[in-house]
């Protein structure tokens, strides 16, 4: 891991670039791994901290409790100058699964939203979620099949869309795996769906969204009708291919959100 120093250098020789980008993520892992937020890459007195959808602070959030870090995998956004990473724990003391959208102006961290989440929220089994996600290849697409940022967008749009209105057109992959909390809708074969269990009458909104065109993926954090939500989506010649789903339920009483949330156990296809 590159120190924050270093960091400072790499920015301001090579601007918003992959290289620096990914090197910021990795600061992001090892301060969450450290439990010590001085390892993130450089913040300012103006950054913006968020956890959970609500204001918070370096020093009072997740990154001050060190963790057992069994998985991560980060999302480089050159054009938004941004970055999500999904972090997941599951063998340490207390399980955890997290994901966090960084977003950077000259090279400085300008904004952080973090979720998460742990024993007590939506269908939360980490154990399942790691299981899941290191037998997932979201690794990099070949430069002649990518798709355009466009095309990745509104690919993640339609999901979302399709939960408040059922004419939308979903572009549906065959196979498609959706890893829910620790649920998984298929079990890694060329049958695996994503488009069952959608309620209907509910808002997916106020979307930030990270895009890496290398490897198809767009992180959407989003409101699920009052819950803070984290839906990411790997794209792969148009198509939904993998979806992963963070939702923060403890301590949250959103009678309507939960309702929605439990209508999705349904393995029953979207209409």
């Amino acid at each position: 891991m590159l120190a924050t120093a270093a960091l400072v250098g790499l920015a301001q020789a090579q601007g918003c670039t992959r290289e620096f980008l990914k090197a910021a993520a990795d600061s992001f892992v090892a301060a969450q791994q450290a439990g010590n937020p001085s390892l993130l890459a450089p913040v300012s007195a103006n950054t913006v901290y968020h956890e959970n959808f609500k204001p918070a602070t370096l020093a009072s959030g997740i990154l001050k409790t060190p963790l057992k870090i069994d998985h991560n995998r980060s999302s480089l956004d050159t054009t938004l100058c941004a970055t999500y990473t999904e972090i997941v724990s599951a063998t340490g003391s207390k399980p955890y699964v997290v994901g966090v959208q960084l977003f950077f102006t000259n090279q400085v961290i300008t904004k952080a939203d973090v979720l998460v989440t742990t024993t007590g929220d939506w269908l939360f089994n980490a154990t399942g979620t790691l299981n899941w996600a290191k037998k997932e290849d979201w690794g990099t697409i070949p430069e002649g099949k990518r798709d355009s940022r466009a095309v990745i967008k509104a690919a993640g749009d339609a999901y979302a869309d399709i939960f408040s209105n059922k004419s939308v057109v979903v572009p549906w992959g065959r196979p498609c795996s959706r890893l829910e909390g620790g649920m998984y809708t298929g079990n890694g074969g060329p049958n695996d769906r994503c488009d069952v269990g959608i309620p209907s009458g509910v808002s997916l909104v106020d979307r930030r969204y990270v895009i890496d065109e290398t490897v198809g993926a767009v992180s959407i954090f989003l409101s699920f009708s009052g819950i803070p939500d984290s839906h990411e989506f790997r794209v792969e010649g148009g198509k939904l291919r993998f979806v992963h789903t963070i939702t923060v339920m403890n301590g949250r009483g959103n009678g309507k959100g939960k309702r929605a949330r439990r209508g999705m156990i349904s393995k029953e296809p979207a209409r």
